[in-house]
């Protein structure tokens, strides 16, 4: 029996989910093809057979990253809140963040190399102005370094609230980024709740979606044990999952081909919109559904993802590293190559990037 007062219910479960590890890793797959094809082609070269649908659909990306981000903080940091070891497991999650800052502005660097001046990259280390391809990995940081403060009111908060905060957060954003000055200062509006004039992942506006995963997250600790209420989650996923595509649907017509090649050049992206927003949640719940069906057999057969997604930072990093300093400034690659070999390079990285850490694992096994 579900009660709205009921604050989380959070049971261990008995071994790694394997599923989530899976739709990280497809996340992470899909963003590595979108980079390579951005990075080394730009999206004004592809072909409209490449912006629907195969472009199209690597907009699932973003939402199911940072939904899995939800899930994980979930299902392994959740139900320790308020135990003996909370202090040591926040700071665990606070080194990482700055772990993963240092790697974002690394990153920046290797990314705008090729193209930028050396005032453009100093600026960009000091938040004077921004990236592209790398800032997901600064919404990440900034996001371990103040999330675990709050974890343990979200753990206190019942159900009805913790239903309605993704909503509420949302409206809030949206108010903010549309009425609210913020001080003259565009950097602070692009890191809290984004700005047209910069690429940015922000705060507040992507907080609804980790809000999202902590739910989906609770929901796995309940139900995925038993075959039963397994099944009626993956349904639940699946069905908000159509939902959503069916809005964004009833949302385009009659200009439906048009909407999604609006989809596939971002338009509603960054500051997020309903209709983009709701055919990037869309996919990204179905996809999750999906590896939750699957299990561990899924997590078997697709095992390059599956690699992928146990280590994303370092599949991040190798990825932006081969595409932006390796083909594009040292091989010189931009717009050498066609949008199928393009795509070619695109899908070769993702299985370059999955051997890269099956190696690292092996590595740090035998080193020992």
């Amino acid at each position: 029996m579900i009660r709205l007062s009921q604050t989380p219910q959070l049971p261990s479960l008995p071994a790694r989910v394997d599923a989530i590890d899976l739709a990280r890793g497809i996340a992470i797959a899909l963003m590595i093809l979108s980079h390579a094809v951005s990075g080394l082609l730009g999206i004004r070269q592809v072909p409209e057979w490449g912006m629907v649908p195969i472009h199209l659909i690597t907009k699932f990306s973003s939402s199911l990253f940072i939904l899995v981000f939800g899930i994980a903080l979930a299902v392994a940091f959740l139900p320790k809140v308020g135990s003996a070891d909370w202090p040591q497991r926040r700071l665990k999650l606070m080194l990482r963040g700055l772990e993963v800052l240092f790697w974002y502005k690394a990153l920046t660097i290797v990314e705008m190399l090729p193209m930028f001046t050396t005032q453009d990259i100093v600026d960009a280390l000091l938040y004077q102005r921004f990236a592209i391809w790398v800032e997901i990995l600064g919404f990440y940081a900034l996001a371990l370094l103040w999330i675990p403060w709050v974890l343990p009111l979200w753990f206190r908060m019942p159900l009805w609230s913790r239903l309605l905060a993704p909503v509420a957060v949302g409206v809030l954003s949206v108010m903010l980024e549309r009425h609210f000055h913020f001080w003259g200062s565009d950097t602070l509006k692009a890191l809290l709740v984004e700005d047209a004039d910069h690429y940015t992942w922000g705060q507040l506006a992507r907080l609804p979606l980790v809000m999202l995963g902590l739910l989906v997250g609770e929901a796995i600790l309940r139900w995925y044990g038993e075959p039963l209420t397994r099944r009626r989650l993956i349904l639940c996923l699946a069905g908000l999952g159509t939902l959503l595509l069916l809005g964004f649907v009833a949302l385009s017509l009659p200009e439906l081909d048009a909407a999604l090649m609006a989809v596939a050049w971002n338009v509603g992206k960054h500051p997020p919109e309903v209709p983009f927003m709701a055919f990037s949640v869309g996919g990204a719940l179905l996809i999750l559904a999906l590896c939750l069906l699957g299990g561990r057999s899924a997590a078997t057969w697709l095992k390059p993802l599956s690699v992928i997604g146990t280590d994303a930072l370092r599949a991040f990093i190798f990825h932006i590293v081969v595409i932006f300093l390796v083909l594009r400034l040292l091989s010189d690659a931009w717009q050498v190559y066609s949008y199928p070999q393009v795509l070619g390079i695109g899908l070769t990285l993702i299985l370059l990037t999955a051997g890269w850490i099956a190696f690292l694992r092996w590595f740090r096994e035998h080193s020992k």
